[in-house]
């Protein structure tokens, strides 16, 4: 099975490299910024890891099949003493007064981390342009965008400029530029990986995710993340995905997707057909496909938006430039937390929090907040009855191709709109994996809850017949 990390880990081992040329490699790669993807190198950091990892290998000592292994963080990951911006004005100054918990375990595990990554500020976009760093560029093509929000880490990725990295998934910020850059990347199962030291944007849907160029390190990376964390209380214990587990789909017998997925006047023309394509192939391998009612996508993504927006405008209440951020001083304290929010936050998160303060206020919450609340639960309820009647769910990652860069800023409704196809898996809670078959952005494969083992084995299936 294809893996970066086991093929360098071997190399590794049998001393064909070491540890701190592989680390000066890969940060000559960064360090030019070529596709505005960095935020701020920890060179020194790993270094000085890389070394202690050849120093083992010297002594003989057995190393662990990540240690050693150069990797990205978007930059809303805290790591203790290291610049955590999330690509913000008010933020740019900010050191983490710790690790968050996901980043620890891979540390502990003796990953190297290079790079805190470039990404739509506070997550609030579909295509890393709002930031404060100049927009991410694709790693196909420069002049599309990179995909949002975790667009510096897809693109590093996809560019070999890391390993893997590691993104946040809100509604879609892992799948879309996973999908845009054609690579791999998960959002698991809610709960499965802690978010603790995740700067949060919408608590109930957010997701730790990691992006790599195949299944195999998709695997390895989110078992080391996965576990119970006593400073998340949503975090669950989850079993160790064992790679024969994967090796082998024979147990999934039918397939759905979503018709009005398929027969929206939005989706472009080559990603449909692509898609149905793709059934015919599944099709042909004696495997049942259906086509499922769901919500309409204008549905989907305005329950998103809402809850998202309200609970952003809450979590974000917090940076005032009193305790965290940029401070702006006025003549009184109410003037200064204006004028230091006004100054310092974009105006994409401007907009979310003014949206979300709307939807939270009285005379509003009854009626479009309690009823997104209401939609939401009918979401996960549709889900439920789905996985009744299927193993899997396949769809689209985006109904359109990536767009030029500045042309997502000019139109932010068109924005929200490209998260249509992945939004609606945030809100069930639910494991969704981007694979880069099947369409010009990818298709996403995705289980019921806790099913995370099944998302990659059908991924790995897919990998075969496309």
């Amino acid at each position: 099975m294809d893996s970066q990390i086991r093929s360098l880990h071997n190399k590794l081992v049998s001393k064909q490299i070491s540890c701190t040329n592989l680390v000066k490699e890969k940060l000559a790669l960064l360090k030019p910024n070529t596709h505005n993807t960095v935020n701020s190198l920890l060179d020194e950091t790993a270094i000085n890891l890389a070394k202690k990892v050849d120093e083992k290998i010297a002594n003989g000592e057995p190393i662990g099949l990540l240690e050693g292994i150069p990797f990205g963080i978007k930059d809303v990951y805290m790591v203790e003493g290291t610049y955590t911006t999330a690509s913000s004005t008010l933020l740019k100054n900010y050191k983490s007064a710790y690790t968050a918990t996901a980043i620890k375990k891979l540390l502990d595990a003796g990953a190297i981390p290079l790079v805190k990554e470039n990404c739509d500020s506070f997550g609030h976009g579909s295509s890393s342009e709002n930031t404060i760093f100049g927009a991410v560029k694709n790693a196909k093509n420069p002049e599309l965008v990179g995909g949002g929000s975790s667009g510096g880490s897809a693109v590093n990725v996809a560019k070999n400029f890391t390993v893997f990295s590691i993104g946040g998934d809100t509604g879609g910020s892992v799948r879309q530029p996973a999908g845009y850059n054609s690579i791999y990347g998960l959002k698991p199962t809610y709960g499965r990986i802690s978010r603790y030291g995740l700067m949060a944007y919408a608590s109930s849907t957010d997701c730790v995710g990691p992006i790599a160029k195949s299944i195999e390190d998709i695997r390895i990376v989110l078992n080391v993340m996965s576990g119970k964390d006593v400073k998340d209380q949503t975090t669950y214990a989850s079993s160790k995905i064992e790679q024969n587990a994967i090796l082998n789909a024979e147990n999934i017998k039918t397939v759905g997707y979503f018709k009005n997925f398929v027969d929206s006047k939005a989706i472009d023309e080559n990603i449909k057909k692509d898609f149905l394509s793709t059934i015919e192939n599944i099709k042909a391998k004696g495997i049942e496909v259906k086509a499922l009612d769901f919500f309409e996508a204008d549905t989907l993504v305005s329950t998103y938006y809402t809850l998202a927006m309200a609970e952003t405008a809450s979590n974000l209440s917090r940076l005032d430039g009193t305790n965290y951020g940029n401070r702006i001083d006025a003549d009184n304290l109410k003037e200064s937390y204006s004028i230091t929010r006004s100054e310092n936050l974009s105006e994409e998160t401007k907009r979310r929090i003014v949206g979300g303060n709307q939807v939270l206020s009285q005379g509003f919450s009854d009626e479009i907040y309690l009823k997104g609340l209401a939609l939401r639960d009918q979401i996960s309820q549709n889900f439920e009855n789905d996985f009744n009647e299927v193993d899997i769910i396949i769809s689209p990652v985006t109904p359109m191709a990536p767009p030029k860069i500045g042309d997502s800023l000019k139109d932010p409704l068109a924005m929200y709109l490209s998260d249509a196809y992945t939004v609606g898996f945030s809100l069930g809670q639910l494991p969704t994996l981007t694979v880069p078959n099947g369409t010009e952005t990818g298709l996403q494969i995705t289980a019921a809850k806790n099913n995370d083992e099944l998302v990659l084995k059908f991924a790995n299936f897919l990998k075969d017949i496309l």
